[in-house]
């Protein structure tokens, strides 16, 4: 796989806590990868539980022989080929638009530089962005033409719907999500999370189970004031504020998010510094873990794991489940 295509793929993943592992196909599902007295795994129990990973690995390798198929045709290298087809949409950023940027994520905050210190940051963080959006446009146009199908099938596992909830309990379909409020993708995932709960509104149950990364120093804290926000009532306002000030989650700022959703302060703060929702927060990590969670956004319908779906993979996956019913 070429550089730039490589390096497209990967960042389009998702907040991820280490690369997936590498794992070797078996044959016979039955024959055993560990034992031990008493006992033994089989390769088909391994192999539900790196779905994920495999899943991840094939859209990769779709992508790259899609691409390099193209290339081929239009009698170009691949790194040539791709930025031609995403070049135009990368063009250098305004002032005006990286002023935005600066006003937005730096403006105000405590020894932050001036905006023309930041520029050339600011102008690579914008390009980035919108290569992968290009990019990732171009992709779904391409599987589109093409009519991709994805055969390989998700295991449905075990995963414990527990925490604050949107929609009836009764859902046909339940999502169980696995976050964290300092991850940007995560974020992304919420507009398309509303929109899913609005095309299936009473449809569809959507769990939000904490997933703090250890690669983000304020997502652990931020998840706890959800949870003291939620001895409240208040979860799902606290919620929206965090991931609204994904770059400011200090406990200070969380303490004044408590004050702008109309939280008693006193009994926030209280839940907030002594760290009782810390419990909660790891409980639920853990039970990601246990499940092979390894980054954020990871979803699970009806227990069939989605990696930071789309919203027409979203779609594909809950038709079939209402057409299960």
């Amino acid at each position: 796989m070429s550089r730039l295509l490589l390096g497209l793929s990967l960042a389009l993943a998702a907040c991820q806590t280490s690369s997936p592992p590498k794992t070797a196909e078996t044959p016979d599902a039955s024959a055993p990868v560990a034992r031990w007295s008493g006992g033994n795994i089989s390769a088909g129990e391994l192999d539900a539980l790196t779905y994920p990973q495999k899943k991840q690995a094939l859209e990769q390798l779709v992508v790259q022989r899609m691409v390099e198929q193209k290339a081929k045709a239009a009698g170009l290298a691949t790194d040539a080929f791709l930025k031609k087809a995403i070049g135009d949409k990368t063009q250098q950023p305004t002032d005006a638009e990286m002023q935005k940027v600066y006003d937005e994520k730096v403006k105000g905050r405590p020894g932050a530089p001036p905006f023309e210190q930041l520029k050339p940051q600011i102008a690579q963080y914008l390009q980035q962005e919108r290569s992968q959006e290009a990019y990732r446009s171009y992709l779904t146009k391409l599987k589109e033409e093409a009519k991709l199908e994805i055969l390989l099938k998700a295991p449905r596992l075990k995963v414990a719907a527990e925490g604050p909830s949107k929609g009836p309990a009764s859902a046909p379909v339940t999502i169980v999500e696995f976050s964290d409020f300092q991850c940007p993708y995560c974020a992304k995932a919420e507009d398309t999370i509303a929109r899913v709960m609005k095309d299936y509104d009473g449809k569809v149950r959507v769990v939000f189970r904490d997933f703090p990364l250890p690669m983000h120093p304020q997502a652990q804290k931020a998840s706890e004031a959800a949870q003291c926000a939620g001895d409240q009532g208040k979860y799902w306002e606290m919620h929206g504020k965090l991931f609204q000030n994904q770059q400011a989650l200090q406990p200070d700022k969380l303490k004044g998010y408590a004050k702008d959703v109309g939280l008693d302060q006193a009994k926030f703060d209280k839940c907030l510094d002594s760290g009782e929702k810390a419990k909660v927060v790891d409980a639920s990590r853990q039970a990601g873990e246990a499940v092979f969670v390894n980054a954020t956004p990871s979803f699970f319908v009806n227990g069939q794991p989605m990696p930071a779906p789309t919203y027409e993979e979203f779609k594909k996956v809950i038709d079939g489940e209402l057409a299960r019913k």
